[in-house]
Parts: C-alpha cells; sequence; structure tokens
C-alpha cells in the first residue's frame, strides 16, 4: 500500500507501485483537470506539484505525472489544480484570466500548476524565475506572450513574498488554500510507512527515461524506488573534490551553491538540459545508466574527468561490495555498460577545478530548450600560463556512446591555446568519431555541429584570445 495526501485528501492506494500517478489522479481518483498529453514528459498538461518533507520544511517541486511512479511518492503531498480552487480563483489563475493567457485551455491546469509552485517556493521570485517554471508547459495555441504576461504578474504580486516561511504566506495572502497550512503536520504522521519491496525489481530512479521506454510494461511491475534513498542523495565537498549521490537530481546540481560557485557557468549550462519538471524528477545515475550517446549530463561529467562507483548487492557479514571506474569507461558500446544489473551507480566524484580550470558544455538541438541534443559536448582544460596542461573533451551525438575524445585531448596537452591549436585539434577529432546519419540530422551535418561547437568552446573560455573571424578562416 502506498499513502501520500492527495490535495487535502489522505489515500492509501492498493495500485501496483510501479503505476503513474496521473492514471492514479484521473482514473483512480476521478481528478479530470490533470490532462493526459504526450505522456513522455514534454508537454507539461499533467505536471502536478509534490511536496516532500525535508526535516521541519515541506518542500515542493512540480513534476510530471506520466512519468512519476506511484512509489516515488510515497509519504509525500500531490497537488493537482483541483488542490488550488478556493472560493474564488486564487491569484494565479487570476493572472491567467486577465492575460488571456487561456485559448483552447488544454494546457491551462498544467500552467496554472507551475506557476503556483512559485508560490511555494523559498526563492525569491523575479519574472525571470516566474517564466521559467513554466518552462516544461507546452501551449499548442502558441499563446506564450499572454502566458509570459501572466506570469509576469504573477512575480510582481509575489515580490513581497515571505521567503523563509512561503506556505504560510501564501495561505495567509490568499495564494492558495488554507488546508496547506497543515500539510506538514499530517506528513509526519505518514511517514516511514513503505514496505518492503519483492525482489527481482525493476529499480526506479526517476523514471523520465524509463517510464518513456516501458511505459505500457512498467504500470504493473514490481519496482524498487531509489530517488527517496538518503544514502544516494547529497552534494559534499572533501580533500579537493566533489562528491554527488547517484540519485541527486538536476535540479540539485543547478540549486547547489557551492557547486556553481565552483562552476560559475553550471546554472546556463543545466538550463540547457529539460524542462525544470525534467530537471525536478531525472537523476545523476539514471542519465549514466540509461547509456544514451546524447545524454547532457553524461557529457558534462565525462569531460570533467569523474570517477563513479559502482555498489554490488550486500553481502551479510561481509562489507558492501564497491568499485570504481572511470565515467567514460561505463560505457561498452550501443546501450552496453561495464555494470552488472544488480549493481547501482550510488555516487560520482571529480576534483573540484582551481584557478586555472577552464569548463564548458555547447548543445545544439532543434529547440534551444526542452529537447534531446543533435550534438553536445564538454571540455575541461587545465592551464599552465598560455598552455594546455591538460585536457578531457567529449561528446554525445557523434558515436554509439556518449563518446570521451580521448586522443583529441591527449593532442591538446602541452599546446599553446591558439587558433592553429584548434584547428589541428579538429583533425584529430574527425578521425575519432563515427556519426550516422538518423532523425537528428545527417552524418556530415553532425561533423559540422561537432567543429562548430569546439569553436563555440574556445570563444567562451577565451574571449581575450580568439575572434570568430580567427577560428573559421
Amino acid at each position: 500500500m502506498t499513502r501520500f495526501i492527495l490535495n487535502d485528501t489522505l489515500v492509501e492506494s492498493t495500485a501496483s507501485p510501479g503505476t503513474v500517478v496521473l492514471d492514479i489522479v484521473r482514473y483512480h481518483q476521478q481528478l479530470k483537470g490533470t490532462k493526459i498529453g504526450c505522456r513522455e514528459g514534454d508537454c507539461g498538461a499533467c505536471t502536478v506539484l509534490v511536496g516532500e518533507l525535508n526535516q521541519e520544511r515541506v518542500e515542493y517541486k512540480s513534476m510530471t505525472s506520466c512519468l512519476l511512479a506511484l512509489a516515488n511518492v510515497e509519504g509525500k503531498h500531490v497537488v493537482t489544480v483541483e488542490g488550488l480552487n478556493m472560493e474564488g480563483l486564487s491569484p494565479v489563475q487570476q493572472a491567467m484570466v486577465h492575460a488571456s493567457g487561456t485559448q483552447c485551455g488544454f494546457c491551462t491546469p498544467g500552467f496554472v500548476v507551475s506557476l503556483s509552485g512559485c508560490c511555494l517556493s523559498r526563492e525569491k521570485i523575479t519574472e525571470e524565475l516566474a517564466v521559467r517554471a513554466i518552462d516544461g508547459n507546452i501551449c499548442r495555441c502558441t499563446g506564450y506572450k499572454s502566458i509570459e504576461r501572466a506570469a509576469a504578474s504573477v512575480a510582481q504580486q509575489l515580490a513581497q513574498k515571505n521567503t523563509e516561511e512561503p506556505i504560510t504566506w501564501s495561505v495567509e495572502k490568499g495564494f492558495l488554500p488554507a488546508y496547506f497550512a497543515g500539510i506538514k503536520e499530517r506528513l509526519k504522521t505518514i511517514q516511514g510507512g513503505t514496505e518492503a519491496t519483492i525482489d527481482p525489481a525493476i529499480l526506479v530512479a526517476g523514471g523520465t527515461d524509463l517510464y518513456v521506454q516501458k511505459h505500457d510494461s512498467m504500470h504493473h511491475a514490481v519496482v524498487r524506488p531509489l530517488a527517496n534513498d538518503a544514502s544516494l542523495k547529497g552534494i559534499r565537498f572533501e580533500h579537493g573534490e566533489c562528491i554527488i549521490g547517484g540519485a541527486c537530481t538536476a535540479a540539485d546540481l543547478l540549486n547547489s551553491v557551492e557547486l556553481n560557485d565552483h562552476l560559475p557557468k553550471l546554472e546556463q549550462h543545466l538550463l540547457l538540459v529539460s524542462s525544470t519538471p525534467i530537471r525536478n524528477m531525472g537523476t545523476l545515475a539514471g542519465n549514466f545508466v540509461n547509456a544514451s550517446p546524447i545524454g547532457d549530463l553524461t557529457a558534462m561529467f565525462i569531460a570533467l574527468d569523474s570517477t563513479i562507483t559502482l555498489s554490488g548487492p550486500a553481502i551479510p557479514g561481509q562489507a558492501r561490495n564497491d568499485r570504481s571506474i572511470k565515467l567514460r569507461d561505463l560505457f561498452k558500446g550501443y546501450k552496453q555498460l561495464d555494470k552488472s544489473p544488480d549493481e547501482l551507480v550510488t555516487s560520482l566524484r571529480f576534483t573540484l577545478p582551481g584557478k586555472n580550470t577552464r569548463f564548458n558544455f555547447e548543445k545544439v538541438s532543434k529547440r534551444t530548450h526542452l529537447d534531446i541534443a543533435s550534438v553536445n559536448t564538454a571540455i575541461r582544460l587545465e592551464l599552465d600560463g598560455d598552455t594546455i596542461r591538460e585536457a578531457h573533451v567529449s561528446a554525445g551525438g557523434v558515436a554509439p556512446i556518449p563518446k570521451y575524445l580521448a586522443h583529441t585531448s591527449v593532442f591538446l596537452a602541452g599546446k599553446p591555446a591558439s587558433p592553429e591549436t584548434v584547428h589541428a585539434a579538429i583533425k584529430v577529432m574527425n578521425d575519432e568519431i563515427a556519426p550516422i546519419s538518423d532523425a537528428r540530422g545527417t552524418a556530415d551535418y553532425k561533423r559540422l555541429l561537432l567543429r562548430q561547437l569546439f569553436f563555440a568552446h574556445f570563444l567562451a573560455l577565451f574571449p581575450e584570445r580568439f575572434t570568430l573571424k580567427e577560428l573559421v578562416a
């Protein structure tokens, strides 16, 4: 049995833990405001807010319920558009009306839910952040400017929000129904009731790829949820290294102040990864073991020369069977990993950048946001004056696996950071890659993209030294 609070009601569901929350909401609880759209996490019509008790705070995140396993909401608060209704329209709903942000109305519940998440956030909401909150919601009627005006209005109304106690403030000011004030205490009463999982089970972390690939079979599957495992979470810094738990999400990386201090462009890079709801769900280890040749996080962390820890099943009376390998060595062929089925990617570590480190990530896709890359690439350079002392370059979309460009990396080491070095490195790079023609472009096009993105690395990392004219000449 899975226990959670749905809006203002305690639900004790006997449905399979692998069932997606979208179906629980619509078919089991008969709440039809949450819409069925793409069932792939792309359109946002099924967006819900999920509140989790973290010490003495309830922290809410938007998630796409079409990819959200029932097991992953155990002991949490799920909010649909019905759970935001009050006697009159809420300020968020009213902003959509005033700005003419509704057309056919199909997408409207998702937009309202996502924008309402701003009321619950501990961030100071700006217009930019309000618009970012709806980056996972698609309007088929192309009413984006009206919706953005509604988002700007919401941001303006939340300018005085108490960021230390956003729930209390939002209830008092009429942004949220009164029942939100009691959710924290109610969640405390349903913690720790998860039943033991029967083995063998399918391991489910965020589920953002798994439920797209195996949607029909997952609904009745026996699953073992990993997203809530505290031992797989957390970002810490020890002895010059960053250590990240395998169940950390892209949003966890984005929200880590210390990690962003060490990688100043990380926020810019991560905003190219999917959308807010998917970043709130998708895990680091899940991105790796999905083994997509164009995984964005995979490309980033390969270039950071990361090492992962794989943990086998615990043996009674013995230490846990752990082993470490370079992330780049995990991938042996298309969807083939140096990993047994019962091993978990429990953590990742990489050496923190120093003052002579330069790191960059680039990506080309049909849409800037909420899209899969045609080609992506990342680079880490360690400099000694004007000389590249050490280099690590990755590329996605140009091989059957996320590709560590070993020869290109070796070639760059010991060379000056100059246009001549870049052009010579591209010749080495072209011999390392083997793109194929597919729906995202021809092989020749992908070679061209990677070359242009390689130029972009050096333009971004050495603006004082390189010009576009020099590189493309």
